[in-house]
């Protein structure tokens, strides 16, 4: 048996290479420097900047918000645009924050149902062309979604949800981007805890409700708040099947504000904060799962 020593070049190359340890501690000192935390703030002022301009005017006076060049902070801080907003009864605000809300709600959790169960069927169990059906899922990601509008559109029709808040629950419960994110996450979850609880005599369905949707919270979190700020913030479909205005949602009903007060800046800025401020304190309070959901949602398999 005959070993082969390292040359001279090779221990060299060795020797120069960082150690994980050595990059890891490379990594903390740039992640702690000076050029780091610039690059943040200036991340940070380029999300915020935009949405206290938004705030601020909103407290504005018409003359104010007209005026050119602006100033960041207003002269004269008034209600008068959320006392006029929410006081039109021909646009009832509330209403429709109400509908935005039970849409989003509503299809989030639909959406994680669905996606969860198609989701463990990819990744766990065995059945003839498993593959096959998850290139046909991966695919439609790419389809773009206005080519859906007018099949959609028709299938309202029949089943008679048009002009009902159904019709902005149900479609797009099925999607595929759900499926993918919640069969990579499963992927990870180590197959020994289903083991276990196979042996304790549990079935597949209580494996996947008792063991499997525990331990991926992170990730059933992350995909609702993604469904549900999808479905909040949607335009075009709502538009589209939605005709009385006490069933508008938000989106819907602001673009009407917008043409009702075509120049009143202050009035549309204060629609657009109410559209904002409910997601804005939901991400608050479910970041930690977000963030914890996309760190750990590898590309395994």
């Amino acid at each position: 048996m005959t070993t082969t020593e390292p040359t001279n070049s090779e221990l060299a190359r060795s020797a120069e290479a960082p150690s994980p340890v050595r990059r890891r501690r490379a990594y903390r000192q740039d992640r702690n420097g000076p050029v780091f935390w610039i690059g943040m703030i200036v991340l940070a002022l380029i999300f915020v900047i935009p949405l206290l301009w938004m705030f601020l005017t909103s407290f504005r006076t018409v003359e104010d918000s007209r005026r050119i060049p602006m100033t960041l902070i207003p002269d004269e801080f008034t209600l008068r645009a959320y006392q006029l907003l929410f006081a039109d009864e021909q646009n009832p605000v509330f209403l429709w924050a109400l509908n935005s809300f039970i849409a989003a709600a509503a299809h989030a959790i639909l959406v994680v149902v669905v996606a969860s169960m198609a989701a463990y069927a990819l990744a766990r169990m065995q059945f003839r062309g498993k593959n096959a059906l998850f290139v046909v899922i991966i695919a439609t990601l790419f389809v773009p979604g206005f080519i859906f509008l007018m099949p959609n559109y028709l299938i309202m029709d029949q089943l008679g949800w048009l002009d009902t808040l159904i019709a902005l629950i149900v479609p797009g419960a099925a999607g595929a981007f759900g499926v993918f994110f919640l069969r990579q996450f499963f992927l990870a979850i180590p197959k020994e805890l289903e083991e276990s609880a196979l042996i304790d005599g549990a079935n597949t369905w209580q494996i996947f409700v008792r063991v499997v949707l525990p331990n991926a919270k992170p990730a059933l979190v992350t995909l609702g708040v993604l469904s549900f700020l999808g479905n909040w913030n949607d335009f075009i479909w709502p538009v589209f099947v939605l005709f009385s205005p006490e069933r508008l949602t938000l989106p819907a009903g602001l673009a009407t504000l917008q043409a009702a007060y075509n120049i009143d800046y202050p009035v549309v800025m204060a629609g657009a904060t109410v559209a904002a401020l409910p997601v804005l304190i939901l991400f608050i309070f479910v970041q930690r799962y977000v963030i914890e959901g996309v760190a750990t949602s590898g590309l395994k398999g």
